[in-house]
């Protein structure tokens, strides 16, 4: 946050600068306010362009094994812009690498999931998924699988082929 805050600064200041030195350059073609203008669309500038960059940098940071399954996109009221293109404000990554199958029942499995959210610190959960029923349900205080693969303390939830978290745990096996 504090290096996003120092880089909006130093894009107004570059921006305000370039449109100072034009100024000098060209006088009496560009206004006075024409330096607070150009500092205003740096600031901006810079802060939309964080704020649509946020998931390509932070995804791209991933180790490899960890697989983004879930990326959620939404437009607010106060950036109007976002109506026209969605910015993507919070997404789920799975550990590919550290999926535990029930011995019993090879098609159930434990993952191990991170939530990631804009300004918020990273979050983790266990989802133990059916990869024969295409089911899943999140692992919360209570929630347990017994030794011949029953479900304890929650209700399955069933969802379809094209659901990212099925996708990434049921093909490694």
């Amino acid at each position: 946050m504090a290096f996003e805050l120092i880089a909006s600064i130093v894009a107004a200041v570059a921006l305000a600068g370039v449109a100072l030195i034009l100024r000098k350059m060209l006088p009496g073609v560009m206004p006075k306010w024409s330096v607070p203008v150009a500092a205003g669309l740096g600031l901006v500038g810079f802060t939309v362009w964080s704020e649509y960059d946020w998931f390509a940098r932070v995804s791209a940071e991933l180790p490899e094994g960890v697989e983004v399954v879930l990326a959620q996109t939404e437009a607010q009221p106060l950036r109007p812009w976002t109506y026209l293109a969605p910015i993507t404000t919070r997404f789920v990554a799975m550990d590919l690498r550290a999926l535990a199958r029930h011995p019993e029942r090879p098609d159930l499995v434990m993952a191990k999931l991170y939530n990631f959210g804009r300004w918020q610190p990273v979050k983790d959960a266990l989802m133990i998924l059916d990869c024969g029923a295409r089911r899943q349900v999140l692992v919360t205080e209570g929630v347990s699988v017994t030794s011949d693969g029953t479900l304890v303390g929650a209700e399955w939830q069933v969802v379809g082929a094209e659901d990212g978290f099925q996708q990434a745990a049921c093909r490694e096996g």
